[in-house]
């Protein structure tokens, strides 16, 4: 029985531990957790981008779950932005779906980094300058915005929480109901394109990595949350400043010099 469960768990092991990363990421900085796992999908196993986002939005159905279910214990989350934000990032997340089953939808990826690092460069200066904004304001532009998010995340491979929560941090939203209202409204999203993946794409469609990726992610959700809620708001700003420029940048080199 040991000699048969061993090899499993060695398999297992390295999706574990990069499923626990990134959840730590994600549930404390409402991002990367889609941009770490899709790119251990497909640049170290070599699994095409409709295989790979199908695997990331299933682990998300999970993760997400965990996830808002810690930001709903912790009242991270902001309920009438929730509600903004959910329609129209399933329908689009949807949309997305049918279009990466069909389509290579990935040639506006580098653009869409590009501008996620200028926006990562506003955010340091708006945590530089934090004692400027002593209240923080509800964002206004919020269900295209959702709906950008939902699109770009199914269709290309992540992009709900880097779109979506630094734009709504940029419109001068406090960053730890932000991070837990978008962390929360994700997992709406992740089960509607995991259905959606699972009609068109089969579940063959769904890799091994998937059961490796849940367990660490979800052992890892509770974390992130309980961070989010801890950390001050200027410090918030700089740590999601940091992972949404380097990430975008990387994934802008990684596209036209690698």
């Amino acid at each position: 029985m040991l000699d048969a469960i061993a090899p499993l768990a060695a398999d297992l092991l390295p999706f574990i531990l990069v499923g626990f990363a990134a959840q730590i990421i994600d549930g404390a900085l409402g991002m990367a957790f889609g941009v770490i796992t899709q790119t251990t999908l497909v640049s170290l196993m070599g699994l095409p981008p409709a295989t790979a986002s199908a695997s990331v939005h299933l682990v998300e159905v999970f993760t997400t779950g965990t996830s808002g279910a810690s930001h709903l214990w912790r009242k991270n989350i902001d309920w009438p932005l929730f509600w903004r934000l959910v329609p129209a990032g399933v329908t689009a997340g949807v949309l997305g779906a049918y279009v990466l089953s069909s389509v290579d939808a990935s040639a506006a990826k580098p653009f869409v980094m590009i501008y996620l690092a200028a926006i990562g460069l506003f955010l340091f200066y708006k945590a530089i300058f934090f004692g400027r904004w002593p209240r923080f304001k509800d964002p206004r532009f919020t269900r295209p915005l959702a709906f950008i998010g939902g699109f770009l995340d199914s269709a290309g491979g992540g992009g709900w929480g880097p779109v979506v929560t630094s734009n709504l941090l940029v419109q001068g939203g406090d960053p730890r109901t932000m991070i837990g209202t978008v962390n929360t409204a994700e997992f709406l999203l992740t089960l509607a394109v995991s259905v959606t993946f699972l009609i068109t794409l089969g579940a063959s469609a769904f890799s091994e990595a998937v059961i490796g990726l849940i367990i660490g992610g979800v052992v890892a959700a509770p974390i992130g949350a309980i961070l989010a809620s801890r950390i001050n708001a200027r410090a918030l700003l700089f740590m999601v400043a940091t992972v949404l420029t380097a990430t975008s940048l990387f994934a802008v080199v990684r596209h036209w010099l690698i």
